[in-house]
């Protein structure tokens, strides 16, 4: 037989191999395909921290995890989420999951969730830098939409540089997946604009001690010139009738009633003040802007006279907004390689020193003050600050009288290196630890004693300090941060600007929320709108609903309102978000009562808050991935029954009058937006 002719039978028997092969298999089973991970549009992640990168690291590094390389793989941040389109088309998931080696002698620990169809199929549990790569494998079959996402770990999202490598997909030869954002990205203004009449805003109460300083601005919208009236005040207490600032001490505890007046030239507005002059302030939960978000370490008192310029330019200080608060890097740093950072931390008396960029602090105050607004600024218990600056350990009563004697308004005090004191640990390390782990003794008792001894000189100063505890919520501090002298306490980890970091801060707050009152707030981070940055400006990663959902719910929440992008680079959408008078009033209302969810209808959650004057505000909120189209009817679980109107608050219009045991309403919300709507009782 010639060559050629062996040449023939031999491919002629491969082919029939191959379809004996084919009969056996299946044909499903031989065109399966892998697709990498790496092969998708990545860009739609939505990260903590920088760009989403296609096999390097958040750093543009190799991907390195416990000192293994990988060639391919998803390199992010916590807080993570990517969303790939299967359409039933993939059969598993496999991948290995962990953190990057290039943030050696950082503390990151973040934990890999697999969502499908948004039920969790997968989780890695926490992982911390050195932990080898953890090896992913989930069953797909019937999976229309699959979500990769990462949280931080307990400790915050710092340095979570995360990778997903080796990841891939095994199909049934299809290879056209698909990742994608289903949430609208185009921005759009719903805030009306305020008319040309005046209309008082802001704080319908406010709370002074005896003695201390007062200053309460009476903010309105409307055309200017406009003049402010006061009738009612009590003895101590003067307006100035072109500025609407009301300053002075009361002597005399008690309730004042006050009503004010704004007029222009196209009318007058009033209403009432209630003042309340006793041992409780921050009677509504603060409004303002912090400097962390935005500015980070590079912090200055120029940047922070800039930003209260802009919260007058910009006309928010009409709309309520009051703070202007500093927050860590003001002090002298104890390894910084930035001069302007280095210096004593304290004079020979032991009294805090600030770092050159803070020179004349009282000034500052003062500037701050004379633009109608109030200040506020930032320290640790422990002896080192989150950046590493000087903390207030063994200082307390010093800082309290250096903070009043500058004229500040506010302190934020952050847990940190404290966590290093109660174990015995070196006082070199300033990060946060997760959780309380002791040496013996009760865990309230020590988790409130840095806190407590802070508040006692707080209360000790000859002005009021709005007191705002800042540790992650450890130790169930909404039970006790009102007894150590608190007004405000965080109740979770830092947020970042994006939706899985929103998202598992709102699904963690119904637990606190029977604690909130006037005078104790839950804190859940700061407003992540606007330019934001931690240093590296850039938009937020919020997409518009988002941004719209976000503020709705700290309005429910009545949370403190702390804006923290870049005031300087305030576009028209991030204007409405936080110009809208209704949704603020849903924020200030005097009750003081927090919003939960009463409601879930599939990933439809439905907040609802009482309000002062007996009506609720809800909030229709999507969590999901489709648009939510309803018609409503379960007015009895939102404690409403009778004839109500309904308003939206976004909208600032009437959309209906319901009979709420026959009516109904049409919802349709967005991916991740909200309806936020009124209901009145129909008298």
């Amino acid at each position: 037989m010639s060559l050629k002719n062996v040449t023939r039978n031999i491919r002629l028997d491969a082919i029939a191999g191959l379809i004996i092969i084919c009969g056996l298999m299946g044909i499903d089973q031989l065109s399966a395909q892998t697709v990498w991970l790496d092969q998708l549009e990545l860009s739609t992640a939505t990260q903590g921290y920088g760009i989403p990168m296609k096999n390097k690291s958040i750093d543009n590094n190799t991907l390195t995890i416990a000192g293994k390389t990988f060639e391919r793989g998803f390199g992010s941040h916590s807080e993570s989420s990517l969303t790939v389109l299967l359409e039933g088309k993939a059969t598993l998931f496999t991948a290995q999951v962990g953190i990057d080696d290039e943030v050696k002698g950082q503390r990151p620990a973040a934990e890999f969730i697999v969502y499908g169809d948004n039920k969790k199929l997968w989780s890695s549990g926490v992982m911390r830098l050195g932990d080898a790569a953890r090896p992913c494998s989930v069953k797909l079959e019937g999976v229309q939409k699959l979500e990769l996402a990462v949280t931080d770990g307990g400790n915050g999202n710092y340095y979570d540089h995360v990778d997903w490598v080796d990841a891939r997909f095994e199909t049934n030869g299809v290879n056209t997946f698909k990742t994608y954002s289903p949430v609208a990205t185009v921005p759009y203004i719903l805030t009306p604009a305020p008319p040309a009449e005046p209309k008082i805003t802001g704080a319908k109460v406010f709370g002074v001690r005896p003695g201390s300083p007062f200053q309460f601005l009476v903010t309105a919208t409307g055309d200017r010139p406009m003049s402010f009236s006061a009738s009612g005040l009590p003895k101590g207490l003067k307006i100035n009738i072109q500025t609407g600032l009301i300053t002075g001490k009361l002597s005399k505890a008690g309730t004042y009633l006050i009503i004010l007046e704004a007029k222009n030239a196209k009318g007058k507005f009033q209403r009432k003040l209630r003042v309340e002059c006793g041992d409780r302030i921050a009677l509504t939960p603060p409004m303002g802007w912090n400097s962390w978000n935005c500015f980070a370490n590079e912090v200055s008192a120029d940047k922070v006279k800039r930003a209260a310029d802009e919260m007058v330019k910009s006309g928010l200080i009409n709309h309520g907004w009051t703070y202007i608060n500093i927050d860590d890097f003001w002090e002298n740093n104890r390894d910084s390689k930035d001069q302007s950072l280095r210096g004593k931390l304290r004079d020979e008396a032991g009294n805090i020193v600030p770092n050159s960029r803070f020179v004349d602090m009282k000034g500052l105050a003062d500037y701050v003050h004379g633009l109608g607004l109030k200040i506020g600024l930032y320290s640790s218990p422990g002896p080192w600050t989150c950046g590493g600056c000087v903390g207030s350990y063994d200082h307390e009563k010093q800082d309290a009288e250096s903070y009043a004697k500058w004229g500040f308004d506010y302190l934020k005090y952050d847990w940190c290196s404290y966590g290093n004191v109660i174990n015995g640990l070196p006082n070199n390390d300033p990060y946060k630890v997760s959780s309380l782990s002791y040496n013996g003794g009760s865990e309230i008792n020590t988790a409130m004693k840095p806190f407590k001894l802070m508040g006692e000189y707080l209360r000790q100063q000859p002005r009021d300090i709005v007191y705002s505890l800042c540790q992650y919520g450890m130790s169930d501090v909404w039970k006790w941060g009102g007894s150590v002298g608190g007004n405000s306490w965080r109740t979770t980890n830092d947020i970042t600007d994006t939706w899985s970091s929103v998202k598992s801060i709102v699904l963690d707050q119904d637990k606190s929320a029977a604690y909130a009152k006037p005078g104790n707030w839950n804190d859940p981070d700061m407003l992540v709108v606007g330019t934001v940055g931690w240093g590296n400006p850039h938009k937020s990663k919020l997409k518009p609903d988002e941004q719209y959902l976000h503020i709705s719910l700290w309005s429910l929440f009545s949370a403190p309102l702390l804006i923290g992008c870049d005031m300087e680079k305030l576009d028209d959408f991030t204007l409405n978000l936080l110009t809208n008078d209704e949704v603020i009033d849903v924020n200030q209302d005097p009750l003081g009562k927090q919003a939960t969810c009463v409601q879930t209808i599939g990933d439809l959650r439905i907040y609802v808050k009482e309000l002062e004057d007996g009506s609720r505000a809800v909030g229709f909120c999507n969590f999901g991935f489709e648009i939510v189209d309803i018609s409503y009817k379960d007015f009895d679980k939102l404690g409403i029954n009778g004839q109500f109107k309904v308003r939206d608050l976004w909208r600032q219009k009437e959309i209906a009058n319901i009979e709420t045991k026959t009516g109904q309403l049409s919802l349709k919300v967005p991916v991740h937006g909200v309806l936020l709507y009124k209901f009145t009782l129909v008298k």
